[in-house]
């Protein structure tokens, strides 16, 4: 028997009249969230397999998680920021059927008899190589249940989807300490310093861009933040000036950390270790469970937060997982990190893993291209990565016509190349490649890693 089902169950009916979440203006309480979660228990009652949820920020996302978990059903998550072929591809993978939330609410509600042995969930990656693969978890569950002991005294802001590792983790973390979640289903920096005085929020995880846009909004410095006790950076390169001002602006409340999808806490750094100026470029020592050792310059890791394995193939066990990630630990064991091995950029407000290559497939998908290298260069400041095309073309077209190629094929502004160059011709590498390395060169001259 789950022992995460049996204490998200035992959590939802002591909480009562307490507030779970408050969304949209409204506030749903724990037995409300019991009822919807039995209400939509019910009417899984025909499915089997797999289901999946397709949906932005609302309470439902993870209240039909766990009911389709209690019904012991495997739940697809598809990831938020994922291209319109990346969502195809996953449901079609695992044969999943799209849950329609609305739907679900409105039948009688029904109790599960008995409760399984473990709750499934499967992360699709962002598609790095073009196609998403499906990352399979249950241990990390269990281990939720065992970490995030009742409290009653957290109010957990999240802004990051619910059907990513992060926003699912901090939503489902909250439930367990009987907490209360403040759920955005869009960001904006007013709106979340409103929210932050309001709703007095104790705990918020954000991605470095997000950071950032709060950091130089001009109402930051007429807002009460006093109430924070936790602020959790990750998902993408975190720039060291920006980790300072936030120790400044925030105080010793800061922390980093490093992970992904298929093992979420690789590594973990808080506000007092961050004393010593030459750590602000680092992500932290490996935390507790957890194995990482450098080969070759990469980053291999496993242990107890690691994926079961990717759908359709064996477990993964014990063996190494290499993270694509290229990086050194100094003498004290902290990790840092220069760059990645995969031709992978990591863009947006969510720290989304955009496919080089998918763009460029889909670039010369138009009828104006006839070659294209897409890749990642610094963004204003350094700070963060934005996606940049250099196409050749044969017939005449715009850098606004190719942008807007993209985003209706792909969907999503974080697939949209930010600037597109024209070029007669794309270096090659001896081995006849296109020399990526050469083009990016120019705009990374004069920092000191090739990831920001």
């Amino acid at each position: 028997m789950s022992y995460f089902l049996t204490r998200v169950l035992s959590m939802l009916d002591q909480g009562g009249d307490t507030v779970l979440f408050h969304h949209e203006g409204r506030a749903t309480t724990y037995g409300e969230a019991a009822d919807t979660l039995r209400r939509i228990h019910s009417g899984l009652s025909t499915k089997t397999g797999i289901v999946a949820i397709d949906s932005p920020n609302r309470p439902e996302v993870v209240l039909a998680q766990v009911a389709a978990q209690l019904r012991g059903l495997e739940v697809l998550l598809v990831a938020a920021s994922a291209s319109k072929p990346a969502r195809e591809a996953a449901l079609q993978q695992t044969g999943a059927s799209l849950l329609d939330l609305d739907e679900l609410t409105t039948g009688q509600p029904s109790t599960p008899d008995t409760l399984p042995d473990r709750a499934t969930a499967i992360f699709p990656t962002g598609g790095t190589t073009g196609a998403p693969k499906l990352i399979r978890h249950t241990g990390i569950y269990d281990g939720m249940a065992h970490i995030f002991a009742p409290d009653g005294a957290q109010t957990v802001l999240i802004t990051a989807p619910l059907t990513h590792m992060t926003g699912n983790a901090a939503a489902l973390g909250a439930l367990l300490g009987g907490n209360k979640v403040v759920l955005r289903t869009s960001f904006d920096a007013e709106e979340l310093l409103r929210d932050i005085e309001t709703h007095r929020v104790t705990s918020l995880s954000l991605t470095p861009p997000r950071l950032a846009k709060l950091l130089d909004s001009p109402a930051l410095a007429s807002t009460d933040v006093s109430s924070l006790k936790s602020l959790s950076l990750g998902a993408a390169p975190l720039p060291p000036m920006r980790l300072s001002q936030a120790l400044d602006t925030f105080g010793p409340i800061v922390g980093q950390g490093y992970g992904l999808t298929e093992a979420p806490m690789i590594a973990g750094i808080s506000a007092e270790e961050l004393t010593e100026d030459h750590r602000l470029g680092s992500v932290g020592r490996i935390v507790p469970g957890m194995e990482a050792r450098a080969e070759n310059g990469e980053i291999l890791v496993r242990g107890l937060s690691m994926m079961d394995g990717y759908h359709g193939e064996p477990p993964i066990a014990d063996r190494w997982l290499p993270t694509g990630d290229l990086g050194h630990f100094d003498d004290e064991g902290y990790l840092y990190l220069h760059d990645r091995i995969a031709d992978v950029i990591i863009t947006g407000d969510h720290g989304t893993k955009v496919a080089s290559t998918a763009i460029e497939h889909t670039l010369l998908t138009h009828h104006a291209v006839k070659a294209a290298a897409v890749f990642a260069v610094p963004g204003q400041n350094g700070e963060g990565e934005l996606v940049h095309a250099v196409v050749v073309t044969h017939a005449k077209t715009t850098e606004t016509e190719l942008r807007h190629h993209v985003r209706e094929e792909l969907g999503g502004d974080h697939f949209v190349p930010s600037t597109v160059g024209f070029t007669d011709e794309l270096p090659l590498t001896p081995v006849g490649k296109v020399d990526k390395r050469k083009l990016a060169e120019p705009f990374w001259s004069g920092h000191s890693r090739h990831i920001a």
